[in-house]
């Protein structure tokens, strides 16, 4: 069976990374493919709580013990694409309709840097 896998990733100010990958039950087109990136302009910088996909702060905390000056509201996107389900990435998140996740992104107006808990830390710290 076909899925549509979307990768991403966090990049704080330091430049620490921490991947993530969803993936998104059926097989999107290329031309709805098309639709996510260009929905995603601006070096594909989003809101991951806007989306529903899990946020991947918390990958960098191990190593320092939490939230620091560093850290702000974006995700990056990397890639959407569709495989084989049995190649999808085994650690990734399971989202639900690949249409449904395009109508999501689509219904975004603008990105609200208040959804992300890190919105609060901005100045803070």
């Amino acid at each position: 069976m076909m899925i549509t896998q979307f990768e991403y990733l966090y990049r704080d100010a330091g430049n620490y990374k921490a991947f993530g990958s969803v993936l998104l039950d059926g097989a999107l087109s290329a031309e709805e493919l098309e639709q996510v990136r260009a929905l995603l302009p601006d070096e594909g910088l989003f809101i991951a709580e806007q989306i529903g996909v899990p946020s991947l702060y918390g990958q960098l905390y191990q190593w320092s013990d939490g939230p620091t000056q560093d850290d702000h509201c974006w995700h990056e996107f990397l890639t959407i694409k569709v495989v084989d389900e049995s190649e999808g990435r085994p650690d990734a998140y399971r989202w639900g309709s690949a249409r449904r996740f395009l109508e999501t992104l689509a219904a975004v107006g603008a990105w609200k840097e208040e959804q992300s808990p890190h919105f609060s830390l901005v100045g803070i710290m």
